[in-house]
């Protein structure tokens, strides 16, 4: 979770110091995109987790 919001806090402060609407879109695009994959990698997480301790896999 460090990393996130290291990396969010950086957006951040791109977003407030930038002047450029085009680049402002672009941070928040990217502070969306970087977001989703997190959730991503939770759910992957989960996933992994789940079928490791599944009872129905264990025998294949």
């Amino acid at each position: 979770m460090e990393e996130q919001e290291w990396i969010y806090e950086q957006l951040d402060k791109l977003f407030e110091d930038s002047r450029d609407y085009q680049q402002k879109a672009l941070i928040l695009a990217a502070k969306k995109l970087i977001q989703e994959q997190y959730e991503r990698i939770e759910q992957m997480k989960g996933e992994l987790d789940g079928t490791l301790w599944s009872p129905r896999s264990w025998n294949e």
